[in-house]
């Protein structure tokens, strides 16, 4: 991205690096809830995404997608997944190397009850230290960020 005065380098790279610590202190506060000792924080993540699966089952290759994991790693993490009994794994209809996944009801319950605490720690942290309107601020900001880099073909390189 060129340089502007809008945008000089050294504040970009200063916000960057203020909401990636701000991330890092909010996920280390996350690994200590009580609501996952049961099941790992990147477990319930991926319990997550499949439940906001609209016709339920989704491809590997897109869970993966949305997950900070590689794929090899989302294959055993979904191999586990499915011996727990949470979710289940199937050959796509229409490619022989293709896997769909989809919870089962006990992954859809657990999700279910781990999210309802994870809100709740979540807004334990977050709702003291911003208010309605700066927390309107912040989903507004990080949405536009993501919706940039999700509709960005590449060209800029990797960030």
């Amino acid at each position: 991205m060129p340089e502007t005065p809008a945008t000089p380098l050294r504040l970009t790279a200063d916000a960057w690096e203020s909401l990636f610590r701000a991330q890092v202190a909010v996920m280390r506060r996350l690994r200590r809830d009580p609501s996952f000792s049961n099941l790992a924080i990147g477990e319930y993540d991926v319990l997550f995404n499949l439940s906001r699966c609209p016709t339920g089952w989704t491809r590997l290759n897109e869970l993966n997608s949305h997950l900070l994991i590689s794929q090899p790693s989302l294959s055993r993490m979904a191999e586990r997944l499915e011996s727990k009994g949470l979710i289940q794994r199937k050959q796509a209809p229409d490619d022989q190397r293709g896997v769909l996944l989809a919870l089962t009801d006990e992954g859809r319950r657990l999700q279910r009850e781990i999210g309802a605490a994870h809100v709740r720690t979540i807004h334990g942290l977050l709702g003291p230290l911003l208010d309605e309107a700066e927390m309107e601020q912040l989903l507004a900001l990080t949405a536009k960020i993501r919706a940039g880099l999700e509709n960005d073909d590449g060209a800029h390189g990797s960030r």
